[in-house]
């Protein structure tokens, strides 16, 4: 079934939509959620969620695409459950390597400033990648949006994985390089 029928399901409160976008992006979502919680059982739940979420939110949303819809509504279920968890433990637990890997490149803090600035910082970091070759913002976005590992990274292009950190990192220096001219403060 096709996203533009998977979506008339759901304009139509049919309950079929959340089986079909299950069947066809579970996997993915399931991939996600799990390579940020490390969990199979959180991230099953965290896709579940993500479809409940879907089901609220269509109508009157209506997504150009659906895959890109449910992948965001799960990463950003999963980070939450993830920030949740970390905040029980008063910092016991750890963010994930890509998170800490961008630490260092991209401003962050409680500043409401900051929240207002966000859009902004979103703007400059798509353009950013806009301007990346194909594959380097393919790895860039396997790493640091899917939060693939860097061997299933290597895996997936064929390089090795010394190529892939070193991608990474000239790109994460490129990244803090193209903000400081930005003014941002990294």
């Amino acid at each position: 079934m096709d996203d533009g029928e998977i979506l008339e399901l759901f304009r139509a409160r049919n309950t079929d939509a959340i089986a079909e976008s299950q069947k066809k992006y579970g996997s993915r979502c399931h991939t996600l959620a799990q390579n940020l919680l490390g969990s199979a059982q959180d991230a099953e739940e965290a896709v579940n969620d993500a479809l409940n979420a879907a089901w609220d939110a269509i109508p009157p949303a209506s997504p150009r695409s659906l895959g890109a819809f449910l992948g965001k509504i799960t990463r950003n279920l999963a980070l939450k459950r993830l920030r949740d968890a970390n905040a029980k433990k008063r910092g016991g637990g750890l963010l994930p390597a890509p998170l800490e890997e961008l630490e260092a490149c991209v401003p962050g803090g409680a500043r409401v400033e900051e929240a207002v600035e966000a859009r902004e910082l979103s703007q400059a970091v798509n353009a950013f990648l806009d301007a990346l070759p194909r594959d380097d913002r393919r790895i860039f976005l396997r790493r640091y949006w899917y939060f693939d590992q860097v061997k299933a990274i290597a895996a997936r292009f064929g390089f090795s994985e010394s190529k892939v950190k070193m991608i990474l990192k000239r790109r994460r220096d490129q990244l803090a390089a193209q903000l400081k001219k930005e003014g941002y403060i990294v």
